[in-house]
């Protein structure tokens, strides 16, 4: 018959017991030391057995504070974006106003200033309505000018009414306009040729005879020939040779003035005739504006 033994489990469950009496005998001693010696004994304690629980949760504390710190820095690196977007949105608003209206103070009678806004309807894409018509002097047919560090032809009023008005820009695919070379010595038309979407929307130079070669970066302006737009206003640059038919034309596409996308607020030339002779006085040299307006620009003779 085998030899009686004490099982594991029984083992353990005593080895239990007499721990806890012993951590409960330490704990009544520890209660009734004096404070002094309390002190000190946890102070041991923090040292020894606590320490790396202490280290880890000193740890897990850095590393929350930390957390909270980037979300912080990040929600005021968000907020510093977003002010210094919106500002940069409003200083070139405000440059594209503070030169239409200088514009208009040079050439009293001449320009009415209007804000254009997209119908945003189906068919209605390269139309515009504005918030001056026939009582502030706006007729069928007056071109529409913006300037965006230079001034340029953005398109024509098409319908009138008492306090508004209804203009198309040249990705109108009824958009026409006489054109010539800056120094006047080259003549064709203009229109506009639809890409894919409105971003690749382009102007084309038609009907330059085949004799005629045209370099890059070349001035387009309107001719004034028809009496609908005047003579001078700028319309675009060429950029290269779209189509040739030998011996007889060539066709160029251009960089515009103005882009479509940017139109927001405007000039309307209610006294159209008057722009007439201007030339250099108006659009500057080559048809542009100079970006700066003020005494400088002055006293170059740039603008009267």
């Amino acid at each position: 018959m085998g030899s009686y033994t004490v099982s594991p489990e029984e083992g353990r469950g005593r080895r239990d017991v007499a721990m806890a009496a012993v951590f409960l005998a330490v704990a009544i001693v520890t209660f009734y030391l004096p404070p002094a010696v309390q002190d000190q004994v946890a102070g041991a304690v923090r040292a020894s057995a606590l320490r790396p629980f202490l280290a880890t949760q000193e740890a897990l504390a850095d590393a929350r504070l930390r957390a909270e710190d980037a979300l912080r820095l990040q929600a005021q690196l968000d907020s510093l974006a977003f002010l210094v977007v919106s500002q940069a949105t409003l200083a070139e608003e405000n440059q594209r106003l503070r030169g239409l209206l200088d514009l208009r103070e040079r050439f009293p009678g001449v320009f009415v200033p209007a804000n254009a806004i997209r119908l945003g309807t189906a068919g209605t894409e390269s139309m515009f309505l504005l918030d001056v018509g026939s009582r502030d002097g706006v007729r069928v047919g007056d071109p529409v000018l913006m300037r965006n560090g230079r001034i340029g032809l953005v398109g024509r009023i098409r319908a009138v009414r008492g306090s508004t008005a209804v203009g198309v820009d040249w990705s109108h695919p009824d958009f026409r306009v006489s054109a010539m070379t800056a120094d006047g010595k080259v003549f064709g038309m203009v229109e506009p040729r639809r890409g894919e979407f409105r971003e690749a929307d382009r102007l084309l130079l038609n009907g330059i005879p085949y004799y005629e070669q045209l370099d890059s970066g070349t001035v387009i302006t309107t001719s004034g020939l028809g009496g609908v737009i005047p003579r001078g206003i700028p319309i675009g640059e060429v950029l290269s040779l779209a189509e040739e038919e030998r011996s007889w034309r060539r066709a160029y596409w251009l960089r515009p003035v103005v882009e479509t996308g940017s139109v927001t607020h405007v000039l309307v030339a209610v006294d159209a005739s008057s722009l007439e002779g201007m030339g250099e006085r108006l659009w500057g040299e080559g048809g542009i504006l100079p970006d700066t307006v003020g005494p400088a620009s002055v006293g170059a003779g740039r603008i009267p």
